[in-house]
């Protein structure tokens, strides 16, 4: 059943309540304290009660079974901490499109997307769930830079339209991912515009690439529409400084373009060295590595 007609669960109506609820209730606050009170609520109320303080125990458990419970135990709610403010900078567009202003695009990948740019030539930008991608995507938008995003329909059908609104007023165009957007995409992509995708997507009919030390099931398409239109394929990220609202929006260098497997290993290798550094700013709430193969297959 598509997911825009399943039927609608009692954790859907929670989740969605929720967090349109709370970032109601707290619109009149500025920004820097209601980020701080929706991290705190996602920390206390909503994970615990959601399940997602436990699915990040159960990722960390996975791939680094011997890291030392107490740190885990700090790591966890830093996680969900960075969580809620994500959803409180997507949720407050004016806010995100301020803070992007105020974010400089760093890297050796910007000259390379400023030189494809001026020649027509196509740039897929490549990140994850790390940080804050929309800043860094908004970031690009200010720059100059023609960016359709690649989005996933969300599980939850009450939030899906909620989280378009709000994703729509950041930028556009926007492409659903499968055959929905796949023929807009192709357009921008040939008229030289930029497209914007994440790559820790678990893809179920993907290819196990190996992401963390274990295998994760990872989508080519993104390396095979480089490599189809000649695009210039760029890791970027945007990451969160230590006051908690201001980032950094870095491009790093170009992969090559090869083959479909090895730039998606390098993509998957780029966003795992991100992610080792600074492991609070990823998303581990989601299923990432459920359905691949057993480790040694990676």
């Amino acid at each position: 059943m598509p997911k825009t007609m399943r039927h609608i669960t009692l954790r859907d109506r929670f989740e969605y309540g929720a967090v349109v609820g709370i970032v109601a209730a707290l619109r009149l606050l500025p920004f820097r304290q209601r980020s701080a009170v929706i991290a705190w609520i996602m920390l206390r109320v909503i994970a615990p009660l959601a399940g997602y303080k436990k699915r990040v125990r159960q990722n960390l458990h996975h791939v680094w079974p011997d890291l030392d419970e107490g740190k885990r135990d700090v790591l966890v709610d830093s996680i969900i901490r960075n969580f809620g403010r994500t959803l409180c900078e997507l949720f407050s567009p004016d806010d995100l499109r301020r803070m992007a202003a105020e974010t400089e695009l760093t890297g050796p990948g910007l000259a390379a997307l400023e030189d494809a740019r001026a020649a027509g030539r196509p740039t897929i930008v490549i990140s994850g769930h790390f940080g804050n991608y929309d800043i860094a995507r908004a970031a690009l938008i200010g720059h100059g830079f023609d960016v359709g995003a690649l989005y996933r329909r969300m599980n939850n059908p009450l939030f899906h339209d909620f989280y378009l609104r709000n994703i729509s007023t950041i930028g556009t165009p926007l492409f659903e991912r499968g055959r929905p957007g796949l023929g807009e995409m192709v357009r921008h992509l040939k008229g030289g515009g930029t497209l914007a995708a994440l790559i820790d997507v678990r893809a179920n009919s993907g290819a196990p690439v190996p992401f963390l030390g274990k295998p994760a099931l990872t989508a080519h398409s993104m390396a095979e529409l480089a490599l189809r239109y000649d695009a210039v394929l760029v890791p970027f990220y945007g990451t969160r400084l230590p006051d908690g609202e201001h980032f950094t929006a870095h491009l790093e260098a170009p992969i090559p373009l090869s083959d479909p497997e090895t730039m998606t290993r390098a993509l998957n290798q780029s966003l795992e060295a991100r992610v080792r550094e600074t492991p609070e700013q990823w998303f581990w709430v989601h299923n990432r590595w459920k359905g691949a193969p057993a480790d040694g297959d990676a």
